[in-house]
């Protein structure tokens, strides 16, 4: 697959296929991604991989919390607290529109939570990946984090493998800290669901908006 193909092919998949992804294949992901640049080569990340018998124990956990609304302090903001257009309107869009994949209106708040607690379920992925980092690390290493997170999504698609990035994890981070043995030096930045996308569920039908070129970009001397 060319890249340009593996940067167009790729979404934020909410349905997954049962089917297994083979270990060989997802340490060959990882083993190339690993390549992904890093300010001072640094590589700041750590990377936790789950499934089989370990991903159904963390889903079982996740239904307990869930079910007994368990909260917990998040140790960053997933988006600013103050979210202003055009970044407040584009995240009000993409809820818009993958909501109206299932035909689920903005007033059936009950329909959506349960959707948002799919979440802990990794829309029934059968690979769970997390990335921590040094809590003493900063903004520059946040981003080779997610250069890291891109290179692993590229490569998966290469490989027939979707994914969805899924921050929503920020808000158990103690519970995945116990449940993965995260070191205290470390917090949890993100997870992410990998697996075949289901090609049945309309949800994975949605096209992200992207913002046109004139918008957000510049030019000088070209």
């Amino acid at each position: 697959m060319q890249v340009q193909e593996a940067i167009a092919s790729r979404r934020s998949v909410r349905d997954f296929l049962p089917t297994p992804v083979p270990g060989e294949t997802i340490r060959r992901v990882l083993t190339q991604a690993l390549r992904a640049p890093s300010g001072g080569n640094l590589q700041p990340w750590y990377l936790h991989v789950v499934g089989g018998e370990r991903l159904d124990a963390l889903k079982a956990l996740m239904r307990e919390r869930l079910a007994a609304g368990t909260a917990e302090e998040a140790e960053y903001d997933v988006y600013p607290r103050e979210l202003l257009s055009p970044y407040r309107d584009r995240r009000f869009q993409i809820g818009e529109d993958m909501y109206a994949t299932m035909g689920v209106p903005r007033e059936d708040k009950p329909a959506r939570r349960r959707w948002f607690a799919r979440n802990y379920e990794f829309f029934g992925a059968p690979l769970a990946l997390f990335c921590t980092l040094d809590k003493r690390h900063g903004p520059p290493q946040w981003s080779d984090a997610g250069m890291l997170l891109q290179s692993i999504m590229l490569l998966l698609r290469a490989e027939g493998l979707d994914s969805c990035p899924q921050e929503s994890w920020a808000n158990y981070p103690q519970t995945l800290r116990e449940f993965l043995g995260i070191p205290a030096e470390r917090m949890l930045f993100t997870g992410m669901a990998i697996g075949y996308a289901n090609p049945a569920h309309p949800v994975n039908s949605l096209v992200a908006q992207r913002a046109p070129l004139e918008e957000v970009v510049s030019f000088e001397g070209i």
